[in-house]
């Protein structure tokens, strides 16, 4: 089993390493669409430019469907500012505040270049402005400082940069020799990088699963309807793998898979939920289980778009979501060990 924790770690290290903002998704559906086409299945992308794989299980009556997303949190360019520096519009729910200070990259349409910078407050230095401390880290003051010799917004326009560019944040991956795992984007790479080493699993080991599985990599879901199409109408049950949110009143940590009763869109499945805990106490998967107030999912986005599905929703444990993310590697293996103790279960 070592073997294929490494392998996760390769993948996750990969997806994290490839920008893939909410709407600038191509490469990294390319790269996951080439990994699992090599390992022999067949693949689909989808109109909005998600990824199906599906894999034959030995009942094709009933069919289950599994997510998780490869887009991210990301920003697009507003406006260029008359010094040169860019203004910039969120893709995604965060808070200014969470990347104050990060290094990015602004991926030019109109050439294909690369330019890096960083995303500071305009009121930054501390010696000029008496206000750095306390100004609102918003729209207005936060901006994008280019790693270019640019004082205008002609210059910077004649790089090439126009508005609508998209902006990506540096995930800067660490993999602690404690186990811990510390990244940008860990929601939900972590999660896709599970569903890769399943389906390498399968393909190696021979497994046979009982009921034909859909595997999406969706490409919408920071912007609220990431898998909520393309559900066939075999599907019966739909699973999300997406992360645990930690924080106050929250039981879920960075060592065991949380299990979602609620969030924001209202209570998950009572049987699909029951089923995954059942599954947990029969294989010693440590667990937790919670309710994420501030949340969505593919599952719920699915619900929406009036599914008739029974859903539900776990994951590795997150912390500082939407920010500089972290979880642990205990985290990653029992999220990996319920998934796969799932694929081979009966249907709840």
């Amino acid at each position: 089993m070592r073997g294929y924790m490494e392998q996760l770690l390769k993948y996750l290290t990969r997806l994290l390493s490839t920008s893939s903002p909410t709407g600038y998704t191509n490469k990294i559906i390319n790269y996951v669409n080439d990994e699992i086409k090599s390992l022999g299945y067949k693949t689909f992308i989808t109109n909005k430019g998600g990824l199906m794989v599906t894999v034959e299980g030995e009942d094709d009556s009933k069919h289950r469907m599994i997510t998780a997303h490869l887009d991210t949190l990301g920003a697009m360019v507003r406006a260029i500012k008359p010094s040169g520096r860019l203004k910039i519009d969120l893709v995604g729910g965060f808070t200014y505040n969470s990347i104050e200070g990060e290094n990015c990259t602004v991926h030019v349409n109109s050439n294909g270049k690369k330019i890096t910078g960083t995303i500071l407050m305009h009121q930054t230095s501390v010696h000029v402005y008496n206000n750095a401390a306390t100004a609102e880290r918003n729209q207005d003051n936060i901006e994008v400082r280019l790693d270019e010799k640019v004082t205008s917004a002609e210059e910077t326009k004649a790089f090439g940069i126009e508005v609508g560019d998209f902006i990506s944040f540096d995930p800067r991956v660490l993999i602690t020799e404690s186990g811990f795992v510390k990244s940008r984007h860990l929601d939900d790479k972590v999660s896709a990088a599970i569903m890769m080493n399943q389906l390498r699993k399968i393909k190696e080991k021979n497994i046979e699963l009982p009921y034909t599985t859909h595997f999406y990599f969706s490409n919408n879901e920071e912007i609220g309807y990431g898998a909520n199409s393309n559900i066939p109408s075999e599907v019966v049950e739909y699973l999300a793998v997406d992360m645990g949110a930690m924080g106050d009143d929250q039981q879920t940590d960075e060592y065991t898979v949380s299990i979602c009763v609620k969030d924001s869109s209202g209570p998950y499945n009572y049987d699909f939920k029951n089923h995954l805990i059942k599954l947990c106490k029969e294989n010693n998967i440590g667990y937790k289980l919670d309710i994420y107030p501030r949340y969505g999912s593919d599952a719920s986005a699915a619900m929406r778009s009036g599914v008739d599905v029974k859903h539900a929703l776990f994951g590795a444990g997150i912390e500082s979501s939407h920010s500089y993310e972290r979880t642990h590697i205990d985290s990653i293996n029992a999220t990996e060990r319920l998934l796969e103790v799932y694929l081979i279960s009966n249907l709840s």
